[in-house]
């Protein structure tokens, strides 16, 4: 019969095994972009179009508002799904469900299956946060809505949610648990990577979507 000792120890391996193959998990099915796999499918290379970007919005823009919407639900299924299954194996306060966020804004972001030329993380982000912190990413879902709406820009919708979600995430569970660093870690990607909207903005050359 194992010790109580080592059946703990074995436990924490399996932990760090199973946490670390889930944020590799994380990371690939974030990789995967369905804005890009989308467009192709109707023709249209959506690097050389519109903004350029692998995201939603440019979808909308240059292939069909439709299709945006289609694309903007798995990007945030995609960031869901795999901290829903974290938290079922690990429990809510695990710093490995943490990562496994973390990992797949970072796989819609910078995408290993498409030459690391990714999207900027609001979609997945809010999918993170709906499976983490339920009641922040409803909160951070309903800023991006409404200052999508009020402003008739999706970028600062998706600047708005991603701080709404963080402050949300640190107010609920604490900014110093794994969850509520994974929200501040999540924004910080977010406006990093709307870098260029935000100097449009400045400069009022920021486009409608």
């Amino acid at each position: 019969m194992m010790s109580g000792g080592r059946a703990a120890m074995l436990a924490a391996v399996l932990e760090r095994w199973l946490g670390a193959g889930l944020v590799a998990v994380a990371y690939l099915l974030g990789a995967v972009s369905f804005a890009l796999l989308v467009a192709r499918r109707r023709g249209v290379d959506l690097r050389s179009v519109g903004s350029g970007n692998a995201g939603a919005t440019n979808v909308s823009r240059t292939v069909g508002r439709v299709e945006g919407r289609w694309v903007l639900l798995l990007d945030a299924c995609k960031g869901a799904l795999p901290v829903a299954v974290a938290r079922v194996a690990l429990g809510d306060d695990n710093a490995w469900v943490a990562s496994v966020g973390v990992a797949a804004v970072l796989g819609h972001c910078w995408p290993v299956w498409h030459g690391w030329r990714g999207g900027k993380g609001a979609a997945t982000g809010v999918g993170v946060m709906l499976a983490a912190v339920p009641l922040a990413g409803a909160l951070a879902l309903a800023a991006y809505a409404s200052l999508r709406t009020w402003t008739g820009r999706a970028s600062v919708g998706s600047l708005a949610g991603a701080i709404v979600g963080a402050a949300a995430t640190a107010a609920l569970v604490g900014p110093s648990s794994p969850r509520g660093w994974m929200g501040m870690t999540i924004a910080v990607l977010v406006w990093f990577r709307h870098a260029e909207n935000l100097k449009r903005l400045a400069q009022g050359t920021e486009p409608r979507s």
